[in-house]
C-alpha cells in the first residue's frame, strides 16, 4: 500500500438519500419538523439543567452534556443534506469531507462513552449509594467528562489518519448523503482490505463492546434491585429503561454500519439517515420524557417567562 496520499481527486459527488423527488420532499418536511421542535428543546433542557440549582446531581450534569453532544452531532450532517435537496449536483470538497468524518465521529464516539459514564453512574447510585459521594464529586465528574473527550478525539483522528493515507485518483462518486467512512474507503485506487480491518476494529468492534458492556451493567442494576423496595424498584427499572432505549438508538445503528464487512446494502441509508439526523435530537427528549426532576424544573421556568 502506498505510504503517500497520491490523491488527484479534489471533490466528491454525494449521490444523495434517493433519486425520488416525493420521498427528498417528504425527508426534508421531517429533518425540518425536528429540527425546528426538537432542536429547540435540547437546548431548553441545557438551560434548565444550567439555571436550576435543584438540578446539580452527576446524573443532571451528563444529561446536560449529552443534550449538547446531540445538538452538535445534529449540525454535522443534516443542514447540508437539506441544502442538497435543492441542488441538482451534489458536491462537497476533499477537504470538508474529511472534516465531517472527523467530528462526525468525534462526537459520535464522545456520546458512545457518555452513555458508558452515564451506566457507571448508576451503577454507583443504585449498587453503592454509600460511595455515592465520594465516587462521583465534582472533580470526577469533570474528569470522566474530559476522558470521554479525549476518548473520541482519539478515535476520530485515528479513522481521519487511515484516510489520509490512501490515494484517491476517481471515480469520485459517494453513494451517500454525506462522507463516512465505508463509501469514502471504497473510492480509494489501492487495496483496502487491511484498512478496512482496522477501520471495522476501530469503530464496529469498540461500539460492539461498548453496546454488550453497557447490556451487562443494567442487568447487573436491575438483579441488585429485585429485592429493594417497591418504590426505589420502581425509580431503578424506570431510569435503567430509559437508559437502555437510548443505548439500543445509539448502538443498533452504529453496529449495523460498522460491524461488518463494508458491503452495500439497501438499507445503508435509511439506517444512516436515523443514526446520524433523527436519534441523536430525541436522545435527550427521552430522557427529559422520564425524568420527573427535570420535566418539573422546566415548567417553572417556562412559568417563570411566560408571567414575566
Amino acid at each position: 500500500m502506498e505510504t503517500k496520499n497520491s490523491s488527484v481527486v479534489t471533490e466528491f459527488i454525494l449521490l444523495g438519500l434517493t433519486q425520488s423527488q416525493d420521498t427528498q420532499l417528504l425527508v426534508f418536511a421531517l429533518i425540518s419538523v425536528f429540527y425546528l421542535i426538537i432542536l429547540p428543546g435540547n437546548f431548553l433542557i441545557i438551560f434548565t439543567i444550567r439555571s436550576d440549582p435543584g438540578l446539580t446531581a452527576p446524573l443532571y450534569f451528563f444529561l446536560g452534556n449529552l443534550a449538547f453532544l446531540d445538538a452538535s452531532y445534529s449540525f454535522i450532517v443534516a443542514p447540508r443534506m437539506l441544502v442538497d435537496f435543492f441542488c441538482e449536483k451534489k458536491v462537497i470538497s476533499y477537504k470538508s469531507c474529511i472534516t465531517q468524518l472527523f467530528f462526525l465521529h468525534f462526537l459520535g464516539a464522545g456520546e458512545m462513552f457518555l452513555l458508558v459514564v452515564m451506566a457507571f453512574d448508576r451503577y454507583i447510585a443504585i449498587c453503592r449509594p454509600l460511595y455515592y459521594s465520594t465516587l462521583m464529586n465534582p472533580r470526577v465528574c469533570y474528569a470522566l467528562l474530559l476522558a470521554l473527550w479525549l476518548g473520541g478525539f482519539a478515535h476520530s483522528i485515528v479513522q481521519v489518519a487511515l484516510i489520509l493515507n490512501l490515494p484517491f485518483c476517481g471515480p469520485n462518486q459517494l453513494d451517500n448523503f454525506f462522507c463516512d467512512v465505508p463509501q469514502v474507503i471504497k473510492l480509494a485506487c489501492t487495496d483496502t482490505f487491511a484498512v478496512e480491518l482496522l477501520m471495522v476494529s476501530n469503530s464496529g468492534l469498540l461500539t460492539l463492546l461498548c453496546f454488550l458492556g453497557l447490556l451487562a451493567s443494567y442487568a447487573v442494576i436491575l438483579y441488585h434491585v429485585k429485592g429493594q423496595s417497591s418504590e426505589g424498584k420502581r425509580k431503578a427499572v424506570s431510569t435503567c429503561t430509559t437508559h437502555i432505549i437510548i443505548v439500543f438508538l445509539m448502538f443498533g445503528p452504529a453496529i449495523f454500519i460498522y460491524t461488518r464487512p463494508f458491503q452495500a446494502l439497501k438499507a445503508d441509508k435509511v439506517v444512516s439517515l436515523f443514526h446520524t439526523v433523527i436519534f441523536p435530537l430525541m436522545n435527550p427528549v427521552i430522557y427529559t420524557l422520564r425524568n420527573q426532576e427535570v420535566k418539573t424544573s422546566m415548567r417553572k421556568l417556562l412559568n417563570q417567562y411566560v408571567a414575566c
